[in-house]
This record gives C-alpha cells, structure tokens and sequence, in this order.
C-alpha cells in the first residue's frame, strides 16, 4: 500500500504541484501547467493510469476549446482595459422554465476558465437561496468571460435569466444591455408558452437569435421534431440549430464560437461623453446600493463625479469590479462592456432601474426606453408586531432595490396596523419575494390574499369632483365605494398562451371556460401538440389556475400570459357580518357570478376560526342587504339545573328561561371578541 501511494506521489509531483490542507492530507488540489486545477481523494484509490487519461483528456480539450485559464489575472485585467468593441459580444440565454439555462451557463463558465470544473456545485449563478430550495432562476445574473477564438481573445458578457413568466422583467431588463440572445429549447419537451413569449420579446429589440437544442443526451429526446417546431413557429432553418447536451458539455464550445460569429459587437462610441444605463441594483451592507451598468458612450474611471438623468443627484464613484462571476475590480470601464459600481447610492428612490448616468454637469439624452413591466396582483404585507415596522419597511426597501417589478405603498389595516400594499406580476413573483424577505432580512411578513386592480367608472358628481377625475382604480375592498356612485366596472384581463398536447384539450377548454375564459385561436403545431390563446379575467388565474391546468394535462402543458387591458364586468362588495355587525377587515371585491361560492367559503373557514364565545354568533357573507351564505357558532352553555336535586319541573322551567333571557340581553351589548390570529389566517393566502 506505501509502495502504490509513493509511486502516484512521485507523478503527481512530476507533473504539477501538490497544495493539502495541514487537517486534511487526506485531499489535496493538483495545478497543471496547461489547467486550473484538479481535485483528487486518496481514499478513491484513483490509478496511475487514470490519472495520466484524464490529464491528456483535458490538456487536449482546453487546448482546442479556446480556454484562457493559462492567463494570470493581471494579464486578464491588462486585456480587459484594453479591449476593443470589436471583440466584445453581449447576450442572454432564455429559455422556458427547466430547459437547461443554469446548467448550460455552468458549462460556457468552465470553458473559458471563468471557474473550476470540479466545484461540485451545480447552477453556480443561481446563488439565492430561495433558487437553489425551488431549482428555478428567479434573478438575472451576469458574468463577463474571455474566450481565444481564431487566435483573437474575445470579451463575452453573459446573463443567465430566469424561464418562469412571473419574472419576465428580468428577462425584459436583460435584454436592454445585449446584442443577441442565445434561445435554448429542451430536445425532448419542445417549444413552451414562455419559449414563444421570450422569442418575441428578443425580436421585439432586434436582437440576433442563435437557436439552440438541449438535453439531446436524453433516451426519449426527439431533436428533428422540435427543430421542425421552431421552423413553423418562428421560422428558423432546422441547419441553423445547434445541438448540444449542457449536462455532459457536448457542443458547447460550438454554441460560444457561433455567439461570436453571428452576434454582432456593441453599437457604441468611445469617442463621446460618458453614458450608461443601469440595468440592475442590489444593496451591500458596507457599500449601499451596488448599481450594475452597460456603458454605451465613452469611458468611467474610479474617482469621477457621476450624475443620474432622473434624480439630478450626482455621487463619487468608489470602486469599479466586473462580474467574473465573482467580483473583481477594475481602474475603469469603456463602451461596450458591463460592470459594477459603488457611489454612495443608498435606497431604490436613488438607483432606479432603466436610469441613465452621465459624468457630472453634462448634459446627455436617456440611455434607452426601458420601463419596468406594471404590477398585475397586489398584496398588503404587514409586520407581525407594529414593534417591527421599522425593521421590515427596511428590508422591503432593500428588496425592491433588488426587484424592480415591485410597487410599494402605504397602507394600514383595522385589523393588522399599519402596513404596506405591494404589487407584483404574479403569484410565484408574491411569493419569491416573501420568501427572500425572511430567508436575507429576517422579516416576519404577514402576507393577505392577493388580489388585483378593479376600475371603476364613477357617476356621482360630488366624488367626482373629490377624485378630479371620474375613473378610480382600487385593489383594497376596504375602500369600495358605494354601488349607487358606480356607473361602470371594468376587471383586467390577460391574454394567455397554452401549449398541451391534444389528449388534454377537452379538459383544458373546460377549465378556461369555469374560469371565464375567451378562445382566440387555435393553431396545431404539429399533429401531438397545439397553441391555444386565450384572454382570461387575472383575478382568475392568480390563484391556483396553474395548479389546475399541471394536474389535468399531467404536467405536459405550460402557460404564460401578458396583459391585456381592462374589460367591462360586473363587480360586488362582498361583505362579512359578525351578529348583524359588518366587520370591514374581512370585506372582498368578486365578480357577480362568483359571489356565493366565495361567500359559503369565507362563512366556513370564519366558523372553523373563531374561537367559541358566551353569546351564539351568526356569521354572515352579504352583498347590499342581500345574505348570501350564513354559518352560526354556538354559545358556551352553562348547566343552571346542575344543582336541583328533584322538585317540580317548575323550577327547572324558570332557571333555564332566566338563562336565555341573560343570554339574549347579553347579545345585545356585548362585543364580538375575534382573536388577532383570526384576522391573519383569514386575510392571509
């Protein structure tokens, strides 16, 4: 045993150099010339034949794929200040929802040497916590790589974006600051919802497409069928589509060689006044606002004075880094590349997404026509305990600098204290946030139903005059005006995108039908699958249509959805009464035809809730003066005639009748006491 160890350490030794932790020499980190690094575990018994195959594997892979890792730091640094434009690509991978973007980033990052490919860490730009729990991409990331093609180094620009519709602002924003998009499709599930979706946001831009099949290692994968969906849908040449399995890196070295041949360089000047547009933000403890930002005109250096177009307030740039993924700073950015700066700014009023910066006391025209996507389902977030106000109206504060698809106001609750309102773009984006909220500030949110934002027409002339308009948009029942000043009502709508396979499509039409739901069109893509589109009430969909449309298409279909505008409809306050007492904390905007199924819900989960009292309480669900569903909690019961031994039935009579005549004076004056703890778990999702 000795006698083996000795000869593997004699041609480690021969062939690179040995670093073990002192604790740990058990493992150690091998250095080759031509390599990063390699790990190995004695403990494995890795053979000396092994180990000289998989050194010429990878000395003959990194030699023919164009990896820099050869270069040391400094000298990467050296090429980044002296880059030109020409040799600078900048693009997104999009794709649906776990088609491989993560995996297929991993892949271009050990390629070029960007990280090591023994890490044993998988998604490496999904650093959040909440990705990694859910194994989705809920925030865009970047990383600038270096990649030696045809003896030329090149300088790419990659962010990785996330599939899932609610978080297509990130997508959206992404594409501000690229040329070209690389659009990955899974060889096996095909063209999705969010595929098409994210296909027309990249042309939107005219942005170059480079289309790209993955997962075609897998057994059931049917490359030649989705290449020919791509050629119907979008019109792409089934030839010009690569192939490649993220998983095991095959093709990938193809798919950076066609970013840099098909994707055009930066249209910029250097030559011109500084000019950047932000098009990211996060908060730092110990720096504030960190503000990522494609640079369009001329050069940043540390130690200018900047200045944003919106807010006119001007900042001191403190440090420059570029994302490698991991920071590493830089003396200066030019046009064309992407970067990270630390000015002093301190909340999201300062660093706005879509801003434009510009050296101090120079006059520039707005970097681009960016704007964040509108808020489509709305939520009151209150602090658990008024003591903790401050401390979560901090970390929404920090949030929001982190998520520009986020609305924030002021709000206050009867029931709950004060608090805020929130608006996302859908239910999985409501959630997200809440749970980054605790999992990176330690809040405790109390998060109610989600909701949306109603318009209401107004007809009398004196609330007409208080509002100085006649339209009123409303997303809290609470302040519902009465129905007489109401001439109109109008709901959003969205247009939804469904793709399922034909086997579904009965149960699916019965389920938009249910939720009210309009047929556009509908196109066969090919004989097993079809396109529907739909426009669909949003308070429909918010919930749990998506659960719905995944349990009956056996998790084949996908769906996403972009607004739509408002529609004329019929809308009613749903009202709760507590013993003829309406309790306005409990109220809720429904449609006319959904009142009584919503109301015989909130009567029997306010029954299941609220405790048992001295007095009977009558629970319920009006519209106007009109009862729609009703539940009674019984009053505690005390035995008068436990202590009679005998006698006339008189005397029982008489007690029991004083008991009811107590009980129903005391009806009359007493309070409802409902517990704090009711108010959460009704008013909460």
């Amino acid at each position: 045993m000795h006698k083996t160890l000795s000869i593997r350490w004699s041609l480690i030794q021969a062939v690179g150099v040995v670093h073990s932790h002192p604790a740990r020499r058990c493992k150690g980190t091998v250095h080759w010339p031509w390599q990063g690094s390699y790990s190995w575990n004695w403990n494995k018994g890795l053979s000396t034949t092994n180990w000289v195959k998989n050194a010429a594997e990878a000395s003959h892979s990194e030699s023919s794929s164009g990896a820099v890792s050869e270069l040391s730091q400094d000298s990467l640094l050296r090429e980044f200040a002296k880059m030109p434009v020409e040799r600078i690509r900048n693009f997104s991978i999009i794709a649906h929802v776990d088609h491989g973007k993560s995996t297929l980033a991993d892949r271009l990052l050990e390629l070029t040497g960007a990280i090591s490919k023994n890490t044993g860490q998988h998604q490496v730009l999904d650093s959040l916590q909440v990705e990694r729990e859910r194994g989705i991409t809920v925030k865009a990331q970047t990383a600038s790589i270096y990649y030696k093609y045809k003896d030329e180094l090149y300088l790419l620009n990659l962010i990785d974006t996330p599939g899932h519709v609610d978080f297509s602002n990130e997508v959206s924003r992404s594409l501000a600051a690229c040329d070209g998009v690389i659009l990955l499709v899974d060889a096996c599930h095909g063209v999705q919802a969010q595929t098409v979706a994210n296909y027309h946001l990249a042309k939107q831009r005219n942005l170059t497409v480079v289309p790209v099949l993955n997962k075609i290692d897998i057994k059931h994968a049917n490359p030649d069928k989705v290449c020919h969906d791509m050629q119907l849908l979008f019109g792409i040449d089934p030839d010009q589509v690569l192939k490649v399995s993220a998983k095991l890196g095959t093709g990938v070295t193809q798919v950076l060689e066609r970013v840099i041949e098909v994707i055009p360089a930066p249209r910029v000047e250097r030559n011109s006044a500084f000019r950047a547009l932000i098009f990211d933000s996060w908060f730092d403890k110990y720096r504030g606002a960190l503000n990522l930002i494609y640079v369009l005109n001329g050069k940043l250096e540390q130690g200018q004075d900047i200045q944003s177009l919106a807010t006119k307030k001007a900042y001191p740039v403190k440090s420059i880094s570029v994302l490698r993924p991991f920071e590493c700073g830089v003396a200066s950015l030019s046009a064309g590349q992407v970067g990270l700066i630390a000015c002093n700014m301190r909340n999201s009023k300062e660093s706005i997404i879509g801003d434009t910066i510009h050296l101090k006391n120079q006059s520039v025209s707005a970097a681009g026509s960016y704007r964040p996507q509108q808020p489509l389902v709305f939520a009151g977030v209150f602090p658990v305990d008024q003591s903790k106000h401050v401390a979560l109206r901090s970390a929404i504060e920090k949030m929001v600098l982190n998520d520009s698809a986020v609305t924030v106001k002021v709000d206050s609750s009867p029931a709950l204290g004060q608090g805020w309102r929130l608006g996302f773009l859908g239910l999985l984006h409501m959630e997200v946030f809440c749970q980054r909220l605790e999992q990176e500030h330690g809040a405790e949110p109390i998060i109610t139903a989600p909701s949306v934002t109603y318009r209401l027409v107004l007809g009398n002339p004196k609330m007409i005059r208080q509002q100085g308009t006649d339209t009123m948009d409303i997303s809290n029942a609470a302040l519902f005006p009465d129905p007489s000043s109401i001439r109109e009502y109008y709901e959003p709508l969205v247009m939804g995108t469904i793709i399922t396979p034909t086997e579904y499509v009965g149960q699916i039409i019965g389920l938009c039908v249910e939720r009210r739901g309009l047929q556009q069109s509908s196109v066969n893509i090919d004989e097993a699958r079809i396109l529907m589109k739909y426009v669909l009430p949003l308070s429909e969909i918010i919930l749990d249509f998506h659960d719905r449309l995944k349990s009956i298409s056996s998790g084949y279909a996908s769906f996403s959805y972009e607004d739509h505008g408002y529609h004329l409809t019929q809308l009613v306050r749903l009202d709760i009464h507590l013993n003829g007492k309406p309790v306005d904390e409990l109220c809720r905007i429904v449609h006319s035809s959904k009142a009584t199924g919503v109301a015989r819900q909130m009567v029997h989960k306010l029954k299941d809730l609220i405790p048992k009292q001295m007095v009977q309480i009558a629970i319920q669900a009006c519209v106007g003066s009109k009862v729609l569903a009703r539940e009674t909690i019984k009053a505690y019961r005390k035995d008068v005639t436990a202590k009679l031994y005998g006698g006339d039935v008189t005397r029982r009579m008489k007690l029991l009748k004083q008991q009811a005549e107590g009980k129903k004076k005391m009806r009359l004056f007493a309070n409802i006491r409902v517990p704090h703890e009711t108010f959460i778990n009704v008013l909460k999702r």
